[in-house]
């Protein structure tokens, strides 16, 4: 893919260098760290101000308990290597490249499109939905209309999935991108009644439809790429879809699959979404049922 020359997006809020949350969502074992430290604070004045100010600054983002952790000197600036800048400055481009497009479809349609953010992060963060860590994948987050992404998956994209290739990287961010598309078009809202109002079974046929049709909406992305795109791009794309579907996943895990499980949709599903996204360019052409 031709990417260097492309705009950046303003629209990221890197992370990386924070500390990452620690302890507390950890369960029990920051429990017990955190109550012998609050119970000896709270024996006297000055104690019971520094827990105050611990809370509030738990609040706002700040684990105090990272200050108890014999590695956080080792932790509280996370170092970037020069191929995690360079993997930062992709993703800026990828969302430019995202924005560019949908203002344009969105448009089309007599509608406005809002710039979703895209958070980079390591190990673990606080988003709108709850904690985030590099085990959770790539995710996008309704609630405060954030992308976000631990720059480890495209490792993992790589070495585990066997996806190489900066449009396999694309295919990720523009997949989540395409729920927030879904957002802003009212499927998600629609999409979270139908599950609440229904069985494990149902919801995740139901969820499915979502993450197919986020896939397609990821090919219509894909589709106007003319000029950027070069040879072997969309089979990157493709490959990375294979490789996350539901049965794939599932029979490397345990040797078999469990279908009423799915939340993703199979390998050939993700596949043959994608390119029906990217052939048509079109909205109409992912109607997958929601």
């Amino acid at each position: 893919m031709k990417w260097e020359n492309l705009r950046r997006s303003s629209n990221v809020e890197d992370l990386r260098s924070e500390v990452p949350l620690r302890g507390v969502s950890g369960g029990r074992g920051g429990l017990r760290l955190l109550l012998p430290v609050a119970q000896f604070l709270l024996k006297s004045k000055v104690g019971r101000i520094v827990l105050l100010i611990g809370v509030i600054a738990y609040f706002l983002g700040f684990n105090p308990l990272a200050l108890l952790d014999s590695s956080t000197s080792s932790t509280k600036l996370v170092s970037s290597t020069q191929n995690d800048n360079k993997s930062a400055e992709f993703a800026s481009v990828i969302l430019g490249q995202t924005e560019r497009v949908w203002h344009k479809i969105f448009a089309k349609h007599g509608l406005t499109y809002i710039e979703p953010k895209l958070v980079l992060f390591r190990q673990s963060t606080r988003s709108g939905c709850g904690y985030a860590s590099a085990q959770t994948g790539p995710f996008y987050c309704p609630i405060d209309q954030k992308v976000y992404l631990d720059l480890s998956f495209f490792d993992e994209l790589r070495n585990r999935f066997h996806s190489p290739g900066d449009f396999a990287e694309a295919y990720v961010i523009a997949h989540e991108v395409g729920h927030h598309v879904q957002n802003l078009l009212g499927t998600l809202k629609k999409s979270h009644n139908l599950e609440s109002h229904s069985n494990k079974k149902v919801a995740n046929s139901v969820q499915v439809k979502v993450e197919l049709q986020a896939d397609c909406y990821a090919g219509i992305w894909a589709h106007n790429l003319q000029g950027i795109l070069e040879k072997g791009d969309i089979n990157e794309a493709l490959n990375a879809a294979n490789a996350i579907g539901d049965d794939t996943l599932q029979k490397q895990a345990r040797g078999y699959v469990v279908p009423d499980s799915f939340t993703h949709g199979t390998s050939k599903q993700r596949m043959a979404w994608f390119e029906q996204g990217y052939k048509s360019g079109k909205l109409s052409a992912c109607q997958t049922g929601i």
